[in-house]
Formats: C-alpha cells, sequence, structure tokens
C-alpha cells in the first residue's frame, strides 16, 4: 500500500545532495502515506507526561524512517523523537520527528507533519517537511533555495509589525512558561494583525519560509521540532535566533524566533521587553 520508489546508497564522504533529497522525499512520501492511512482508523494513544502523547503511529513512521534512511546513507546515525533522543551529532546525522503536532493527530486535526534534516560537518545541509493530510512537501537544500511542491517559496516581504501574522506554541511544560507565554500575548496581540497557534512547530517553521506567516516565536523546543524548518526559512531569505535576536539559535537553545528578516529585530524587541 505505501510503496515509493527508493535510491541506491549514499558514499558517506561524497555526500551527492541531489540523490539523497530523491531519495529523502520518496521516504518521507511513505511517512506521509502511513499517517494518512492511520488518520482513517482508531488511534491507539499513551501518554508520555500529561499532554505529551504518542501513539502507535508515531512509533510505526520513526521505525520505517530509520530503517529506510539507514539504506539511503548507511554511515549515518539518528536523533529521532521516539527511539534516538541522547544521540550526539556526529559526522552525518538525521534528524527525526515522525510526527509533529502528534495531539493534532490524536484529535483528528490535520495540522501535522513529517520532518526530516540531515547534520552533516555542522550544520544541516538538507531539509524536508511533509504535511501529508494538506498535500503540501516542503523541501531545502543548503544554498539551493526552499520549494514546496516543487515550486520555489520565500519569506514575506512585510516590514508592519502591525500587519504582520504570527504565529506561536506552547510547551508541554506549560506551568514553567505560562508567565512568559502570557506576557507575550499581552504585548503582541494589541500591536500585530493575528496569532495563530496550529500545534506543529515544523508546520509553523515551514509557513514561515513559503511566506504566510511573517513570524514565528516559541520556547522549550526539541532539534527534531526545528531541524528542517531552520533550513526552509534560511533558504527563503528568513532569518532565525532566539528570542534576543543576536544570539544566534543552536540546538537546545531555551527560545527560537523565526522570521521574514526584516521585523526581526522588532519583534525581538517587543519579546524581550520587561
Amino acid at each position: 500500500m505505501f510503496s515509493r520508489p527508493f535510491f541506491v546508497e549514499v558514499a558517506v564522504n561524497a555526500v551527492d545532495e541531489h540523490a539523497v533529497m530523491v531519495g529523502l522525499k520518496g521516504i518521507v512520501l511513505r511517512a506521509g502515506d502511513m499517517v494518512k492511512d492511520a488518520a482513517t482508523r482508531t488511534r491507539k494513544i499513551t501518554h508520555k507526561g500529561r499532554v505529551d502523547l504518542v501513539t502507535e503511529t508515531d512509533i510505526a513512521v520513526e521505525n520505517m524512517i530509520k530503517g529506510e534512511l539507514s539504506r539511503l546513507l548507511p554511515d549515518s546515525d539518528f536523533l529521532a523523537e521516539e527511539s534516538s533522543k541522547d544521540t550526539k551529532l556526529g559526522e552525518l546525522t538525521w534528524i527525526v520527528d515522525p510526527i509533529d503536532g502528534t495531539t493534532n493527530f490524536a484529535h483528528g486535526l490535520p495540522f501535522v507533519a513529517n520532518s526530516i534534516a540531515l547534520w552533516h560537518r555542522g550544520r544541516i545541509v538538507l531539509g524536508v517537511i511533509n504535511l501529508p493530510l494538506l498535500g503540501e512537501l516542503f523541501s531545502a537544500v543548503e544554498g539551493q533555495g526552499a520549494q514546496m511542491n516543487g515550486k520555489p517559496i520565500s519569506a514575506t516581504k512585510e516590514s508592519s509589525i502591525e500587519k504582520s501574522l504570527l504565529a506561536t506554541g506552547f510547551p508541554y511544560a506549560i506551568d514553567d512558561h505560562l508567565e512568559t507565554i502570557l506576557k507575550h500575548l499581552r504585548t503582541l496581540l494589541p500591536l500585530v494583525q493575528g496569532i495563530r497557534r496550529p500545534g506543529s512547530a515544523a508546520l509553523d517553521l515551514a509557513y514561515v519560509a513559503c511566506g504566510r506567516y511573517d513570524g514565528f516565536f516559541e520556547s522549550a523546543l526539541n532539534p527534531w521540532d526545528t531541524a528542517a524548518g531552520l533550513l526552509l526559512v534560511k533558504e527563503a531569505g528568513g532569518r532565525i535566533s532566539e528570542f534576543e535576536a543576536e544570539t544566534p539559535y543552536e540546538f537546545g537553545s531555551t527560545s527560537i524566533l523565526a522570521t521574514n528578516g526584516i521585523i526581526h529585530d522588532e519583534l525581538s524587541q517587543l519579546l524581550c521587553c520587561d
């Protein structure tokens, strides 16, 4: 049912980014097929925390992705949400979120993403975000721009905070971040066109990259939430930092701010004001 074409193995020391991307798209589309099929059936849900869920589909999709990526790049390793959270980034590391937006998936909402990025020698060089229930596949190769369904995309040119549409998210450890979230909403809601909260950081970053949002901010995200989206936003002409604009975003950062670049400094100041 989920057959997709896969491609020849690629040598570690000479990564052919085009060949890897072709294979990667096949794998992520297969992951999307699994999600679409599972969306028609009753979900089996387990709680990792009070509001942090995992479904059997998360695990099945992650296992499939890891198996196929191991064939694509045999010497690569994995940093993945459900099975490999503690992996240290190496020469070639796949960073995988099998279903970003699991709570949405569990409740039948379509804001669900498969997110895969390739870390190579200290940076993200490939990234894909598949929105299987919306029919959109975002992809980026370092230095080659970003695409949605094979067509070039770019961040917005909006310069007015008043006309900017933003997105945010709420961490699972909500009690630890509630006051900061409320402060940000009190500051921004009277100033901007609107703030959306779909519940998938990968989707949010893809939407900044393709110009649907002018900016996105959130706290306490993990590498698998952001890795592919980082490259998408950068390749689409956007900018990424922590809330403090002069602090580069790195895996392990406590906050992320992604924008079209034009409103970045002003939005940073608003997020950081007392």
